[in-house]
Formats: structure tokens, sequence, C-alpha cells
């Protein structure tokens, strides 16, 4: 495993493999660093009334579910006000972010809002490396997942996020590399 962060600490209310994660912690990882099967955990953080309000009105999102306390307690399908997705993806991202100067954001697949997230949950995100490919020359392509809980468990928001990381040393890809051009190279002839 990647140097992580070393010691996993339990936390009340975690599911016991949960806690057994390390903490995530910032790091200098290159494509040869990522590991799959490899899985990190946040720390906690409650999502407040006035942060939430705030979100949305800098998103401008403005939809009785998240903002409007009396619709949502009275015709609302889940009784109470909640946390805007976009909230929750950005918060659950933001958790477990790399702090890594050698990869760089490719995009993001298979984002799913499971189960609601409300104003005063507590939040949390497993991160997992789960594979990596050689995409060129200088970088590969890594896929990881982020799993968003809440409380004691309860998965709240799922995506993968793809990445491309620079080689510490480019030598061993070369080839494979070189082939992956190619092919691109007769794709688009």
């Amino acid at each position: 495993m990647a140097e992580i962060g070393v010691h996993a600490r339990g936390l009340p209310g975690l599911p016991e493999d949960h806690a057994e994660i390390p903490v995530w912690n910032a790091e200098n990882w290159f494509y040869e660093d990522f590991t799959p099967g490899d899985k990190i955990r946040s720390i906690r953080r409650t999502i407040s009334e006035g942060e939430s309000m705030l979100f949305n009105s800098l998103v401008m999102d403005h939809h009785p579910y998240v903002s409007d306390q009396e619709f949502a307690a009275q015709e609302g399908v889940f009784g109470k006000r909640l946390v805007a997705g976009a909230m929750v993806f950005s918060y659950g991202l933001g958790l477990a972010a790399t702090n890594c100067l050698n990869s760089f954001s490719y995009g993001y697949d298979r984002l799913r809002f499971i189960k609601p997230v409300f104003i005063g949950d507590t939040i949390y995100t497993i991160r997992e490396n789960l594979s990596k490919v050689v995409h060129s020359d200088e970088m590969g392509k890594v896929r990881v997942s982020y799993s968003v809980y809440k409380g004691e468990g309860e998965l709240v928001l799922y995506c993968e996020h793809l990445m491309t990381a620079l080689y510490s040393d480019p030598e061993p890809f070369a080839e494979e590399a070189q082939a992956i051009a190619l092919a691109k190279a007769k794709k688009s002839a």
C-alpha cells in the first residue's frame, strides 16, 4: 500500500471494517504508487444549515427541497430539507481529495445519489483505487471510487474518478505507450 497514513483511528459509530482503513493524508504519489485495492477513509464532517444555504446561493440552486423548509416539511417526499446533491458530491470528494502534484483529473463516471442527505447529517468518504492503465508516454490513467457515507455507514453517494498520474520512471511504460499512440493514430486516419 502506498504511504497514505499509517494509523487507523476508530471512531464511534463507524463499521469496524471502515474504522480499520487509514485516514487520508498528504502524499506524493506517481502512477507506480497507485495500487488497485488500496483504500483510505476521510475524517467525518457534519453539514450545517448555514453552509448548506451558502452553497445553494453560490450555485443558484433554490429548489424547494433544498431551500424551503415549509415546502420540504409539508409537501416534500422526505419531510425535511435536503442538502443539495452537488454539495454532497463536492464535500464527499473534497474529504478524500489528493494533494498530489503528480495527478490530474480526467473526469467522473457512475455518479449516483443513493440516499438523501439532510442538514445536520455527518458524512465521511472511503476512496478505493480500482484500476490503472498506461495512457501515454508521460502518464498513466488511474480509476478510483468515492463512496460517501452518512451516520453509521449508510451509503449516500458513489462515483468513480478518472485521473492521469505522471510516471516516476517512464521507461518501463515506453513500449506500451508507443503501441497505444500508434493504435490511436491508426484509428483517426
